[in-house]
């Protein structure tokens, strides 16, 4: 995918997802209602606290296990995890799955991401979250220290382009 159609792809889903706290012509801080749509239960090694989130940047990967662009996104997830996870910034990651736990307890047991690894539910999967309808996998979403959407991406994106967009988030304060 040419640069230009990234950049119209990541403005699109933004859009969207500015669209979705929009009730009339009042734009609505949509920041809590994104960190509480990840009040989620998790599989696998890392624990999950929807509560540790508040403060942080946090970058929400949509994925799917039998999603090959999904399952190669995942060492540039885990690698952003371990490079800035000290500097206040948390991946997450939403199973949809349609079987849920079932498939993704397992999955997350062999892989064991240094992330939480979160299993979407029916409001999630039917795009009745604050995050609208995941349209293609990977989706990318990244919040910043308020919880609101700054960024996004579908499909999967270079590291240095989510790193620099991570970076600069972490250096306002």
């Amino acid at each position: 995918m040419s640069a230009a159609a990234r950049r119209l792809v990541r403005g699109a889903v933004l859009l969207l997802l500015v669209a979705a706290g929009c009730r009339g012509t009042r734009p609505v801080d949509l920041g809590p209602a994104f960190l509480q749509s990840l009040a989620l239960p998790s599989v696998g090694p890392t624990p999950h606290d929807v509560r540790a989130l508040s403060g942080k940047v946090v970058l929400v990967s949509f994925f799917a296990t039998w999603c090959f662009p999904c399952l190669a996104e995942m060492p540039t997830l885990e690698a952003l995890q371990k490079e800035y996870g000290a500097r206040g910034f948390q991946v997450v990651s939403v199973g949809m799955d349609l079987e849920g736990a079932k498939v993704l307890a397992p999955f997350a047991a062999h892989y064991a991401p240094n992330y939480p690894m979160l299993v979407a539910n029916d409001w999630v999967r039917d795009g009745r979250s604050a995050f609208g309808h995941i349209k293609a996998l990977p989706t990318t979403v990244l919040l910043d220290r308020h919880g609101r959407a700054v960024a996004g991406w579908q499909g999967v994106e270079g590291h240095d382009d989510v790193a620099k967009a991570i970076e600069k988030l972490l250096g306002q304060d």
